[in-house]
């Protein structure tokens, strides 16, 4: 069933509980007009830029008084208002990502270190912001006002504690798993909010849309980073990659329970359990769909290539 007062947005034809087929349409045209090879080189061209002259991604204007519950066409907004929840309980701690990256970063790339994380004083004090944390943390405050908006009431939220630093090999390792963490987080949400933009529409769609843009940025300049910093990773095979083969066995067991630990704890917050077989599919191949499109770009970020934008690495593992 098509709804007659919108025919069209962000998506493609508008759909009230559209089946698998036509949402899978709508997912389709949001990743051909978000995550072309274009785009995402675009990107990672910026980033050096970026080191220099940190500037935020300006918001389009969001008329927030405008979102309303006919907004949501594809699922129940019992289920939808669950997950605006789980999501902000996970955006929340951006502080602690933030540092946390940064100090993985720290003795290997400070420029890399400054765009995560900013500059920290002797005494730990913030000194200056960084980048990635400017951008992120309009996130949950946006997630927040449209669940109010929704509801009339405060958004009741319990934050996701981050995993602090650690270091238990040598640095570049550590960077290693913590970056390539950092990378599958940041692909979960782009794919997440492409779907919730499959499932929206209106001005609800469109903050998912500013969100969406803002992840697909980072796990764009994180990934092209990664690959530069580690010339023998394999997107294509996440989970065996290793910095340079040279992580143990047991490092490589470590990582995937980790991993395991990770997508578990994503679908409590996400309410897994209560979603439909179709939304589980839809989800299932927006993932499929998006790391085919980051397959394709990797296999464009030739050495040559990365070092024209980012120059050679003092060191490489």
């Amino acid at each position: 069933m098509i709804r007659s007062d919108l025919i069209v947005d962000k998506a493609g034809k508008l759909y009230i509980s559209g089946n698998f087929w036509q949402t899978k349409t709508r997912i389709d045209r949001l990743i051909n007009t978000y995550i072309t090879q274009e785009k995402l080189s675009d990107l990672l061209e910026e980033l050096p830029k970026q080191f220099i002259l940190p500037k935020p991604r300006p918001w389009a204007k969001i008329a927030w008084k405008n979102i309303n519950a006919k907004e949501i066409v594809g699922i129940k907004q019992e289920l939808f208002l669950n997950l605006i929840i789980g999501i902000v309980n996970t955006e929340a701690p951006i502080r602690g990502y933030t540092q946390t990256s940064r100090q993985y970063l720290a003795e290997i790339h400070p420029d890399m270190a400054r765009f995560v994380g900013g500059v920290v004083g002797t005494d730990s004090k913030i000194l200056e912001l960084g980048l990635w944390e400017k951008e992120e943390r309009q996130h949950s405050p946006a997630l927040i006002k449209t669940y109010q908006q929704l509801t009339g009431n405060k958004c009741v939220i319990n934050p996701y504690v981050p995993t602090k630093y650690q270091q238990k090999q040598d640095t570049y390792q550590d960077l290693y798993r913590h970056g390539l963490h950092r990378i599958i987080t940041e692909y979960s949400a782009v794919c997440l909010y492409l779907w919730l933009m499959s499932q929206t529409s209106g001005t609800i769609q469109q903050v998912f849309s500013e969100l969406l843009q803002d992840e697909i940025n980072h796990m764009t300049k994180f990934l092209g980073f990664g690959v530069w910093l580690f010339p023998k990773f394999k997107f294509r095979n996440l989970s065996s990659s290793t910095a340079a083969n040279k992580l143990s066995k047991k490092t490589q067991f470590q990582f995937l329970a980790n991993l395991s630990s990770t997508f578990r704890r994503m679908m409590g917050v996400l309410h897994w359990h209560d979603w439909s077989i179709a939304h589980k599919l839809e989800l299932i191949y927006t993932f499929i769909r998006v790391f085919s499109c980051l397959l394709s770009w990797h296999r464009t970020l030739t050495r040559e290539y990365l070092e024209k934008i980012l120059g050679k690495p003092e060191l490489s593992a």
